[in-house]
């Protein structure tokens, strides 16, 4: 499933109010008390399954992980296939609009989207921007990169709707209840963790490449893209998102064996 792209737009935000995740099984019934949410439900859910069962993915949603690409303006959808491990390709979004260049998030105001490994830690029914799934940025790398200058490394990064956006993951309304009917139906089937692998680029692609040689000469981004590379290069390899593991000194991939 892919949705077309739209005129980009940049726009400042607002704070936006995170919702809590609640406990499997009624987080469903929890997400649809909200008027928002419940419209979303009823407008999505039907077309959201369906793009699930196409794909050959297990509905509910089992495996749900999420891939994004900066210098594509793409997210992509993955989920575990309805009969086995591996994981299949669900859906392909754009995303609608951009600030800030390739490279990561640094600090707080400095328009940059995050680059690094997340998950999904907030789901807000009531966001000023329809609705919005909260990325789990800073980490404590993140932490540990604004440290050194005494800067804020900032937060509040989402995957949200509007279409507009200084540093988050920007989608049009239409797409962002998709996106948000399908990570509520994966949590409420027990999911604890949506994975968020937010990548500058499709490493080995010629732009991509073509970027980093632009970059070569800052030896802090040149060593987090080949971290990044390593855990983009391990799930294509073997279909399953690799193992992470975050601390203040960086990031440890480490591939998960190839799914059946």
């Amino acid at each position: 499933m892919t949705w077309n792209r739209s005129t980009l737009l940049i726009a400042i935000l607002a704070p936006l109010l995170a919702a809590p995740s609640a406990a499997a099984g009624d987080f469903l019934t929890r997400q649809r008390a909200h008027s928002r949410v419940d419209r979303a439900w009823r407008a999505r859910a039907g077309e959201v399954e369906r793009a699930f069962r196409d794909a050959g993915a297990a509905w509910p949603p089992k495996g749900l992980f999420f891939r994004a690409f900066k210098l594509e303006g793409q997210l992509e959808v993955w989920a575990r296939e309805a009969k086995g491990a591996r994981r299949v390709r669900v859906a392909q979004i754009p995303i609608c609009a951009a600030s800030g260049v390739l490279g990561p998030k640094v600090q707080q105001g400095d328009l940059q989207v995050p680059e690094g490994f997340y998950r999904i830690d907030r789901f807000n029914p009531w966001s000023s921007y329809h609705l919005s799934l909260g990325v789990s940025y800073p980490n404590a790398f993140d932490k540990a990169r604004a440290r050194p200058g005494g800067a804020s490394p900032g937060g509040d990064i989402f995957i949200h709707g509007e279409c507009v956006t200084i540093g988050c993951l920007p989608l049009e309304n239409g797409p962002i209840e998709w996106l948000y009917v399908a990570a509520v139906a994966a949590t409420d089937a027990g999911q604890r963790r949506i994975p968020v692998h937010l990548f500058p680029c499709r490493f080995g692609d010629e732009r991509c490449e073509a970027a980093r040689a632009e970059r070569g000469g800052d030896e802090a981004i040149v060593a987090l893209w080949a971290i990044l590379e390593r855990g983009y290069r391990a799930f294509e390899a073997t279909g399953q998102p690799p193992r992470i593991t975050t601390r203040a000194s960086g990031y440890a991939v480490t591939p998960v064996g190839r799914a059946r």
